[in-house]
């Protein structure tokens, strides 16, 4: 069978020098939760770009890895008890940084989000804490780091924040009224969205609007310092995955997958 373009592309990854999956001491543990195209689970079958990148770089050697599916936020617990090996897709943030090693792919920023085409636009988060009318909602176990998470103390404060288990529930409660408007970064929702035909048309009603406060941050996967790996096999990890941040490999899968267009504002190249 012929390989496509993307198919040469992933497979190019096992012939970088220096992969030695196979010698891993046991199956890695990457526990997952759906997030756009990042990570899809479908009739109990994970894929998308991260796990797919993954599979690619253990294939070579036979290097087994488990991607069991929880909610978001039971992702981060298991990652922070060393529960799980690795953690991914995962923005960088300071917390995240007490529990693993961080390794950059591409970079990201989180912008607000709404359904509500009449409503101006928000310029900054301090306007969006001075309108006290304006209900927000978001992941639960997401972190786009200190400002972030400072903005959800203060809102949890005002009683207007919603936490929700995933990405889906975001754009249900956005269109529903409950919320007025969403944080997150937008390819997420629109790969959730555009996964499933039915929910396909509300794409075109998602408005995003950037702020400064919530700037570009490194996105990657982090590598637990606290998991039972043994040394060795941590060290293969942090060896692999430098590998595939040095091909640019993920950028590639976020080009395929999402239009130029859809990017530019929320991911980019490292």
């Amino acid at each position: 069978m012929k390989m496509t373009k993307r198919q040469h592309g992933l497979a190019a990854l096992l012939l970088l020098p220096g992969l030695a999956w196979g010698q891993c001491s046991r199956v890695v543990q990457v526990p997952v939760a759906p997030i756009g195209l990042a990570v899809t689970v479908m009739d109990g079958k994970v894929g998308g770009i991260y796990p797919d990148l993954l599979r690619s770089l253990a294939a070579d050697e036979g290097c087994s890895v488990e991607f069991p599916v929880v909610p978001r936020a039971r992702q981060e617990m298991l990652f922070e008890t060393g529960q799980a090996d690795l953690l991914l897709p995962a923005r960088r943030s300071a917390r995240r940084d007490k529990h693993g090693l961080f390794v950059p792919l591409i970079q990201s920023r989180a912008v607000l989000v709404t359904m509500q085409p009449s409503r101006p636009v928000l310029r900054s988060l301090p306007e969006l804490l001075r309108r006290r009318e304006l209900r927000v909602v978001v992941v639960r176990g997401y972190d786009y780091d200190k400002r972030y998470q400072s903005l959800l103390k203060e809102l949890a404060g005002q009683g207007r924040l919603q936490q929700v288990v995933d990405p889906i529930s975001m754009v249900r409660t956005l269109e529903g009224g409950i919320a007025d408007v969403a944080i997150v970064t937008p390819t997420i929702l629109t790969g959730a969205l555009g996964a499933d035909a039915k929910l396909r048309p509300l794409i075109a009603r998602l408005r995003s609007e950037p702020v400064e406060e919530l700037g570009w941050g490194e996105s990657g996967i982090y590598i637990s310092s606290k998991s039972s790996l043994s040394p060795a096999d941590r060290s293969l990890l942090r060896q692999s995955l430098e590998h595939l941040a040095k091909s640019g490999a993920a950028w590639r899968e976020f080009q395929h997958y999402h239009p130029e267009s859809n990017l530019s504002e929320t991911l980019r190249p490292r």
